[in-house]
């Protein structure tokens, strides 16, 4: 087995970052085995490497090696480029097609942005990964294929898997081992040596003499954020290669390359994601909740009020119901200091209805008990509600489900489920 530093000088890899030998190290763990390998990281890190790496200290080496970048291929054509095709499948297609994994038969398949795959895709992929099979696009026969398949991605798949815009069973297929290249603003010490490496292979490709940096902008490039990676690093490299006459690079210069954006600040407040508007919701809810069982605490002691008449008495026995929807001492005390006028049949609780209360005046204030709802009065029906949402929602969208989740703020598998299980159908 070949160590990293032959590696490294084997495939032109710069660095000695902890996190990128540790990448390295798994890739050549894993060479030899057929598992699926999922490398993951920031667009520009250089995750090509990995499946090369992979493929070449595989029993595979001899087989062909096909990259293919997923997200470059429009949606209507990906399956007939992967899997092939028969002729008169669909309109232009005049001779039958051979698709990678029928070509790569033996070798390896690179699938860079595997997160682009549309989901019906995703479905002929699994198959694949679980028992080497695939269909033309067209046919109905089942053939084989021996690949091994290498993978990657800049996606944050748990958040597309949520979002149900990537399969959870394929994920775990593809990451059977996953390999992460750390972003290049984690790896300070690494990219003075890459800007050197990139400096000299323009200086050769430019047939002129390579640039240099002094020491202020050495820190400078080491300190910025690089949101393209490796590949801005590189682009950087080559522009002042061509442009600049002058072979020291001070700070100033650079710093026209390479300006200081908002972007590169650190940010004090992150972006709310969905799970933080989903933790304000719940948070709303329980308030209404509280403000709910305090009002029907309230009704509870205005109604004994009512039927007993002797306030003080009634002050005496729900201390702790008043303190708990008045804590303000001072409304506590003109509650105390209050003066009750009930209507007569008050004394008798058999006459009282809600229609009966009575106005409490006071010679600043004017106070009133509404209707007085007892316990066997409906109360707010959550579930009602939610019935009356939806059945607003789908006819304002004529029946569109997913017109009508959005409006509601809810997948369209949830809103299918809340129409069979209220029977809206």
């Amino acid at each position: 087995m070949e160590n990293i530093q032959t590696i490294k000088q084997r495939f032109e890899i710069i660095g000695n970052d902890p996190k990128l030998n540790r990448a390295l190290e798994k890739a050549i763990q894993v060479a030899p085995t057929d598992i699926s390998v999922l490398v993951t990281g920031e667009s520009g890190v250089g995750k090509e490497s990995i499946p090369r790496i992979i493929h070449n200290l595989s029993h595979r080496k001899h087989g062909k090696y096909i990259a293919v970048n997923c997200g470059a291929i429009p949606e209507g054509t990906i399956d007939s480029e992967l899997f092939g095709h028969e002729k008169g499948a669909f309109t232009g297609a005049v001779n039958t097609r051979e698709g990678y994994f029928e070509v790569a038969d033996g070798g390896t398949i690179f699938l860079d942005e595997v997160g682009e795959l549309p989901l019906t895709t995703q479905v002929r992929l699994l198959r694949v990964l679980e028992n080497g099979e695939f269909i033309k696009v067209g046919s109905s026969k089942v053939q084989k294929t021996d690949v091994r398949i290498v993978a990657a991605t800049n996606v944050k798949m748990f958040e597309a898997i949520e979002k149900g815009k990537f399969r959870e069973d394929l994920y775990y297929r593809l990451s059977t081992v996953e390999i992460n290249l750390p972003p290049l603003r984690e790896r300070g010490k690494d990219i003075h040596l890459l800007f050197r490496k990139f400096s000299s292979d323009f200086a050769t490709k430019y047939k002129m003499p390579p640039i240099k940096l002094d020491e202020n902008a050495v820190n400078y490039i080491k300190n910025y954020r690089w949101d393209g990676n490796i590949r801005q690093l590189r682009n950087i490299a080559e522009q002042i290669s061509v442009i600049e006459t002058k072979r020291e690079i001070d700070l100033l210069t650079i710093q026209q390359y390479l300006p200081i954006r908002e972007r590169n600040l650190p940010s004090l407040a992150e972006k709310k994601s969905d799970s933080d508007f989903s933790n304000e919701r719940e948070l709303l809810y329980k308030i209404l909740f509280d403000m709910k069982a305090d009002l029907n605490d309230l009704k509870k002691l205005t109604l004994e009020l009512m039927k007993n008449g002797n306030s003080a008495q009634v002050q005496e026995n729900n201390k702790n119901l008043i303190q708990k929807i008045y804590g303000n001492k001072e409304e506590q005390d003109f509650i105390e200091n209050s003066q009750l006028t009930l209507p007569q049949s008050a004394t008798n609780p058999q006459l009282i209805s809600p229609s009966m209360a009575q106005p409490i005046e006071d010679e600043n204030n004017d106070y009133y008990i509404e209707a007085v709802e007892t316990e066997e009065d409906e109360v707010l029906n959550l579930e009602d509600k939610e019935i009356q949402m939806i059945k607003k929602a789908l006819n304002k969208y004529n029946g569109r489900r997913k017109n009508a989740a959005e409006e509601l703020g809810i997948s369209e598998r949830t809103l299918y489920r809340k129409i069979k299980q209220y029977n809206l159908e």
